[in-house]
């Protein structure tokens, strides 16, 4: 059997960097990590090939070529999921399609074959036994979860390692929490399902002979969400890994704000290689953390907690969300001010949005204020219901704060914030990628000479030359995202 992976392709949002990815001549920021599991749960004997459209064009050849053609896709890619079907039914090939997109819009994808649905662990055993046997259905689905020891390594081989910024690898699925507006209850559940630490460092030692060097991004909801389990027996094994290894990787990292409690698993985290943490921060706003149920975030001082956590060795990215019905005027100022003081860099402000069959979507379909579905996108300034605070009076405040953070003086003036917090753990073992001096070199003139900005560029160039190595390379990849989000916000 020949089988054809396709991954869509992503509009440019606020984390796909595509216009940073330019400086360093990379196509993706990370792989398909889903496509890679799925194609190791196919049988070994069946041949497969990986299309990721980030990277590469779909070539008719390919599809000639194909017995089955398996789709994964998020929201966000509908746009590009449509295109494939468009050439795909020009074809005789089955389609096999699975992913949040699919699971939530079957209905919508009448020239698909067969969906594939939830956790494929689960649900792919049944499909590729009836289409063995010639009595594969439509749907196959599931409401249960799977054991993550049953997961395998993903196909890595699969993958031009060199077109990618970052690898990735899965440690855990589900999380603790249950915010209100939040689909991961719904998709991995609450109960927190983990890798074996065997399985995690196998992962990382296939990932390691593929030849990659660099950042691996562990893509958990929340890393934390069984947190023992990670600070007494995980982080551990990986330290030891990453020192037998000469600290080939540096992790990027998803936690809830608790990670500030506890500095024992701070320390542990940095040892092992963790350099950056993204945390849903939300709002500032004790109302509105009250209404969107993530009670984590009560009572807690946060701007204290990112300094504690940037002083453990960790950049801190975080997400903020504006829209609920608790809202105030006064929230946009608030996150504005909050962000630069805190030196976060990335912060993926968004409007608040419905995800189907989410808590909320549920809540707001009572109350007869829904007006379509999300569309995925976190920068094109869109939301799927009424809000109680009116529709201008939110899109005048939440461009006022993109304009507040992401204009350039604001921007570079937060890199330095930044860098006067962060006290990382320095391992100079870790080689530098050759891109990123390419990068560095680009920026020079792309920031330095064309770009609006050049001055607040040149400004921390000589800045950083008096610093540390690590603050000069990592501050002009900073450089490098801020023009990227000027870009996708269309700050001119």
């Amino acid at each position: 059997m020949n089988v054809l992976l396709i991954y869509p392709e992503n509009p440019p949002t606020f984390f796909s960097f595509k216009y940073a990815l330019k400086f360093i001549s990379k196509k993706a920021v990370e792989p398909p990590l889903g496509l890679l599991t799925v194609s190791a749960l196919l049988p070994e004997y069946w041949r497969k090939k990986l299309i990721d459209l980030n990277v590469t064009n779909l070539d008719p050849e390919d599809i000639k070529w194909a017995d089955l053609v398996f789709i994964s896709a998020m929201i966000i890619q509908k746009d590009s999921v449509k295109d494939i079907l468009g050439i795909l039914k020009n074809y005789d090939t089955k389609i096999v399609a699975g992913g949040p997109l699919f699971t939530h819009e079957v209905e919508n994808f009448p020239d698909i074959d067969h969906f594939v649905l939830n956790e494929a662990e689960l649900t792919l055993p049944g499909f590729l036994e009836d289409i063995e046997h010639g009595r594969a259905g439509r749907i196959y689905e599931t409401g249960d979860y799977a054991e993550m020891t049953a997961t395998p390594v993903p196909d890595y081989h699969l993958l031009d390692i060199n077109a990618y910024a970052s690898m990735s690898i899965q440690v855990s699925r589900g999380c603790p929490f249950s915010c209100e507006f939040c689909e991961i209850p719904l998709i991995h559940g609450s109960r927190v399902r983990v890798k074996s630490r065997e399985q995690v460092i196998s992962e990382l030692h296939t990932i390691f002979n593929t030849g990659w060097r660099g950042t691996v991004s562990i893509v958990d909801d929340n890393f934390i969400g069984r947190k023992e389990y990670i600070k007494n027996e995980l982080l551990p094994s990986v330290i030891t890994w990453m020192k037998q290894n000469d600290y080939p990787f540096i992790f990027n990292v998803q936690t809830s704000a608790n990670i500030a409690d506890d500095e024992e698993l701070l320390s542990l985290m940095t040892q092992a290689g963790i350099r950056s943490t993204f945390i849903g921060i939300e709002t500032l706003s004790e109302e509105s953390l009250c209404l969107s149920k993530k009670y984590q975030n009560r009572n807690r001082d946060m701007t204290a907690e990112i300094r504690k956590i940037q002083e453990a060795g960790l950049q801190v990215s975080g997400g903020f969300i504006v829209g609920f019905d608790t809202d105030t005027p006064q929230v946009f100022g608030q996150i504005t001010e909050f962000i630069n003081k805190s030196g976060i860099l990335w912060a993926m402000v968004g409007i608040l949005n419905a995800p189907k069959n989410t808590r909320l979507y549920h809540r707001l379909k009572k109350e007869q204020r829904l007006t379509s579905e999300m569309t995925g996108n976190n920068t094109d300034y869109s939301l799927n219901f009424v809000p109680r605070m009116g529709l201008d009076l939110l899109m005048d405040g939440y461009n006022s704060i993109i304009q507040g953070i992401y204009s350039v003086r604001p921007y570079y003036d937060r890199i330095h914030r930044m860098f006067q917090n962060y006290r990382p753990v320095d391992f100079e073992q870790v080689k530098t990628d050759p891109c990123y001096l390419r990068g560095f070199l680009k920026s020079i003139y792309f920031l330095g000479i064309i770009d609006k900005g050049r001055k607040e560029y040149w400004k921390f160039l000589f800045w950083a030359l008096l610093r540390k190595r690590y603050v000069l390379l990592e501050g002009m990849m900073f450089a490098m995202c801020g023009y990227h989000f000027r870009k996708v916000y269309g700050i001119s």
